[in-house]
């Protein structure tokens, strides 16, 4: 029997666990599940970020709590997810937690790349073998979504590290799905154009900043840059049951910037 558009996004009754929950994308998504009525755990190693985020959601209401968790560290994800799913049992991941660097190809270091790999692929890696496992262990479906970006569509001077890693993401969602749906369990990416969040401009004044955001503007034809609220929406969306039938894809909420087949 279909389901309508209101039942098909409540979470009620449902757990959630969200990377990177301290700030922006990650911050937005997890208020956004706990509006939707999913139990939120908010996982990041920003202890006083992770703070704000779950008294934003109790503020409104929800259900939070919080892990201080190092992304790049296995066994800290490990038992993180693993604390979450004997608490409440485990419904969704949401894996965000990313890093900005960049840095010409041919300068470029093994440290560089390094780091950028440990938070931005091993760190979305360790999620969802962890929570994958959890439910299967369950007997759960479930839906696992990660976050790419609009740099696995196109080139970018300085973005080897971070476009190669975030590739390496949708290849990991991709193998991901064809592995686990036959224990009813969802593997989707989210691939953001330009967003504002504090990751985009931690390392620009204001000035750069303002024509930064102009061109990617001009870029878009809907003539703006993205919010944090407009990719926590996609996450939404493929961590309901109106994607039920949307696995191993990419949804891009990107204003338009790239349009692949």
């Amino acid at each position: 029997m279909p389901i309508s558009a209101r039942t098909a996004y409540d979470l009620t009754g449902r757990t959630a666990f969200v990377t990177g929950a301290a700030s922006g994308i990650g911050r937005a998504s997890a208020v956004l599940l706990a509006e939707a009525g999913a139990v939120v755990h908010c996982a990041d190693r920003d202890a006083q970020g992770l703070h704000e985020t779950a008294t934003a959601i109790k503020d409104a209401g929800g259900t939070a709590r919080t892990h201080t968790v190092d992304v790049s560290d296995r066994a800290q994800v490990e038992s993180a997810i693993l604390a979450a799913e004997r608490a409440d049992g485990l419904d969704v991941l949401a894996a965000v937690a990313g890093i900005m660097h960049s840095s010409p190809v041919l300068e470029t270091t093994d440290e560089d790349l390094d780091r950028v790999l440990a938070i931005n692929f091993k760190g979305v890696l360790y999620a969802c073998q962890a929570a994958a496992k959890a439910m299967i262990a369950a007997g759960r479906p479930g839906s696992l979504v990660t976050m790419a970006s609009g740099a696995v569509d196109t080139g970018g001077p300085g973005l080897l590290c971070y476009g190669a890693a975030k590739a390496a993401v949708v290849q990991l969602t991709k193998t991901l799905a064809t592995e686990v749906g036959s224990h009813g369990i969802r593997v989707n990416a989210v691939a953001p154009g330009w967003i504002r969040t504090p990751m985009t401009e931690r390392h620009n004044n204001n000035e750069v900043q303002t024509h930064t955001e102009a061109l990617m503007s001009r870029m878009s034809p809907l003539g703006r840059v993205g919010t944090p609220e407009d990719v926590a929406h996609a996450v939404l969306h493929l961590a309901s049951d109106a994607a039920a039938f949307t696995t191993g894809q990419i949804l891009r909420p990107n204003g338009g910037v790239a349009m692949p087949w």
